[in-house]
């Protein structure tokens, strides 16, 4: 078994639908505060999905073919991982017509789109858990949680099951098969709707053998479908053929980070971290992790950086230049800044004067250079280290071969006498100028 082959050539971008754009403010709270207010996590800054259909283009000219959607279901947060409704969009994003317009605008772009299914636990206003709190025993729901006692109370602690001790954030009891069956039905409903996959969030909370049923119900309705699991250690537990087609690659995260922004890592650590993170994975599934550097919940990528874009920008050449498939934060590809939860949830700049045009020009050429050269793509890969500040990835698929060298230093000359995995790329020795990247093809 292997993941679904498109994600070979995927490029994602995640959206947090709150914070993107404002498309139609028809749908904005009451208390809806201005567009670049600082942001909390609490307010509401009145950001649609009309608001990702105005902008598709931008995607697009960055090269995406594939959206991750935070959570869109009713719900009362701003990040809606407490859904009141699943089978709802959120009255302040818009209606399922707006959902299956974003839908058709992204076909017929060929961008696939990939919801967030928050299964371990919904919100404390979803309809089950409130006729639990008002019909306590009797409720026919009250198996659909694991409640310790009555009245329900959230207060001093939850006498509930809850997620990560978040009293509005009550855990679904996935023992029971009334809520597994729920679950899959949301699944199939919104795979009805025409989205293209699943982000399972939090899995590791949940018993595998719910996700892989999940999958069972999953799978049929579609052999392209993706499933993308969160996981921040050890991604081969998601990918024995029976659960998922990838993780959301946060080693891969770590090690670029500890390389780029920390220099906590010199070249051969790196290359070494990524051939042990290459071999845990299983084959067939290479090409399914999602690579990122930033989400909605991490700092962001330049401010990791400390603001030096050149440093970002050799963070993002060695996330296109692995094999997976890369995402963007909404944002980062501008030179939005911003700490952890909430800082990093800001509404999205649209005043080009505002954009770091280095850092946008720089990822472009990234996507760029991934789409032209397949083994970039689709190409298996060894990494070498030439000097503690210099790495080398290649890619080889057939007879073509492609090498990315990313050089955090002062500069360096690639000598291919002295270092022989170049001698495939280079006649004769090349200059690299201070912290900068450079693509060679195969000789």
């Amino acid at each position: 078994m292997s993941a679904p082959d498109w994600l070979a050539d995927a490029v994602f971008y995640q959206i947090f639908p709150e914070r993107f754009a404002n498309g139609d403010p028809g749908l904005d709270p009451p208390d809806v505060q201005p567009w670049d207010a600082e942001p909390t996590r609490d307010n509401f800054l009145g950001g649609d999905l009309q608001g990702i259909i105005d902008h598709l283009d931008h995607l697009t000219s960055l090269g995406v073919n594939a959206l991750y959607l935070t959570p869109i279901f009713e719900a009362r947060t701003n990040h809606r991982y407490d859904a009141v409704d699943y089978f709802a969009v959120d009255h302040r994003l818009g209606d399922l017509d707006t959902f299956r317009r974003l839908v058709a605008a992204c076909h017929a772009r060929g961008v696939r789109i990939v919801l967030d299914a928050v299964l371990n636990h919904c919100g404390d206003g979803h309809w089950a858990f409130r006729d639990v709190v008002a019909n306590e025993a009797g409720s026919p729901y009250v198996n659909w949680f694991s409640v310790e006692g009555f009245p329900v109370a959230a207060e001093p602690e939850p006498n509930y099951r809850t997620c990560s001790g978040c009293s509005y954030l009550p855990k679904w009891n996935a023992y029971n098969p009334e809520v597994r069956d729920h679950h899959f039905a949301v699944a199939r409903y919104w795979i009805e709707q025409g989205i293209d996959g699943w982000r399972l969030d939090v899995p590791y909370f949940i018993n595998r053998n719910f996700w892989r049923q999940f999958r069972d119900v999953v799978k049929p309705l579609g052999e392209d479908l993706y499933i993308v699991a969160e996981e921040w250690r050890d991604p081969s537990e998601w990918l024995q053929g029976d659960i998922a087609d990838g993780t959301m690659n946060y080693t891969l995260r770590d090690l670029a980070l500890g390389f780029t922004a920390d220099r906590s890592l010199d070249a051969r650590e790196l290359a070494d971290g990524l051939d042990r993170l290459h071999d845990s994975i299983p084959a067939g599934y290479h090409h399914g992790m999602l690579n990122l550097l930033g989400s909605h919940d991490t700092e962001r990528v330049l401010t990791r950086h400390g603001g030096r874009v050149g440093d970002a920008l050799l963070a993002y050449a060695l996330m296109f230049a692995c094999p997976g498939a890369p995402m963007l934060y909404y944002g980062d590809e501008v030179g939005m800044t911003g700490e952890n939860d909430p800082g990093c949830r800001a509404g999205m700049v649209w005043d080009e004067s505002a954009w770091d045009p280095v850092l946008l020009a720089g990822i472009r050429d990234l996507a760029q250079k991934r789409a032209e050269l397949a083994p970039l793509r689709r190409g298996t890969v060894r990494t070498a280290a030439v000097d503690p500040d210099t790495v080398l990835i290649m890619r080889t698929l057939d007879d073509a071969a492609a090498a990315v060298v990313v050089h955090r230093g002062e500069g360096v000359t690639l000598d291919p006498t002295a270092t022989p995995e170049l001698r495939g790329f280079l006649r004769e020795p090349l200059h690299v100028g201070p912290g900068s990247t450079v693509v060679l093809e195969a000789l």
